[in-house]
């Protein structure tokens, strides 16, 4: 007798549905053609529009949310950035942020009719401000989670640059999920395993890739940086404060306090933008995963004051 396996992208949204006591909610993929044909994927929890548009961080996809997108229980939108998950690459492998906003504008004017609560974590945070200044339309308020356009990269984005700067195919998913484990990222074990199966894909060679491109670009980017020398900020600061400044959508910084913001970074932000909201949260940076009932909370609270 045969078993029949589920291997579908939306296997576990079970079985994490029944830790935290709900129901899990309709999921559905969607994909937009952009002008130049390439494509924009997402995710779409509920049955309802969504009001809500969430954006990953860097090697990362749309399921990162899903524990949040659970415990919250509204409908979400969940994009899979230029890059990442089942969107298209790019030629020219740009992936910085103002770039990644043009593609999800293009996306949000046909999978949104009204202006989104943007929750951006790490790149997400910075793609969304950029969104938000561009298109005030699209945007009705912005989360950032855990990055600033400042941050300092001798601290968290070091483990970013070690992570990215290795290999981009491995021998099995468990060595992949021992290395992001090692290096702070993800929750437990389970977790990690769930969110490298969903990252992930198998090579007509047997060995395990990244589903992203961002892998061996990213190392570079963050490299271009270096920690303490104010001759050489991160190529993302003066875009990023610019897009910040411009954007007239009220702005929360969470903060993870085991994250990549330290308190000096978080009071830059504070200082530069005195009229956002800067919150802390006990996760290390992937704040969706490894604190998803407070960050689920903390949306819910800004959804409900639109």
């Amino acid at each position: 007798m045969q078993v029949a396996i589920d291997i579908s992208e939306f296997s576990y949204l079970p079985s994490q549905a029944e830790r935290l006591g709900v129901t899990p909610p309709h999921a559905e993929r969607v994909t937009h053609r952009l002008p130049d044909g390439r494509q924009l994927s997402a995710i779409r929890y509920g049955a309802e529009p969504p009001r809500i548009t969430l954006l990953h961080g860097a090697g990362l996809n749309a399921h990162t949310w899903d524990t949040t997108i659970l415990a919250l229980g509204l409908p979400v939108l969940a994009v899979d950035l230029t890059g990442h998950g089942d969107s298209s690459w790019r030629d020219d492998a740009d992936y910085s942020p103002r770039t990644l906003a043009v593609d999800v504008a293009d996306a949000l004017d046909e999978w949104t009719d009204a202006p989104q609560l943007v929750v951006g974590q790490s790149l997400g945070g910075l793609t969304g401000a950029a969104l938000a200044a561009r298109r005030p339309d699209l945007v009705a308020a912005l989360i950032v989670v855990d990055i600033t356009p400042g941050i300092d990269t001798s601290a968290g984005p070091a483990a970013l640059r070690e992570f990215y700067a290795g290999p981009t195919d491995f021998a099995s998913r468990d060595e992949l999920v021992d290395r992001a484990m090692s290096l702070g990222f993800g929750g437990t074990r389970s977790e990690t395993e769930r969110g490298v199966f969903l990252n992930t894909r198998v090579r007509d060679d047997g060995r395990i890739e990244w589903k992203h491109h961002f892998a061996h670009l990213a190392a570079q980017t963050l490299a271009a940086h270096h920690a303490g020398d104010v001759a050489a900020p991160s190529p993302l600061s003066s875009t990023g404060w610019e897009d910040l400044a411009l954007t007239s959508a009220p702005v929360t910084l969470v903060r993870a306090e085991r994250g990549f913001v330290s308190a000096d970074d978080a009071q830059d932000f504070s200082r530069r933008l005195p009229h956002t909201d800067v919150v802390s949260v006990d996760a290390t940076h992937n704040v969706q995963e490894t604190a998803p009932v407070e960050l689920a909370a903390l949306i819910a609270a800004a959804a409900s004051s639109l």
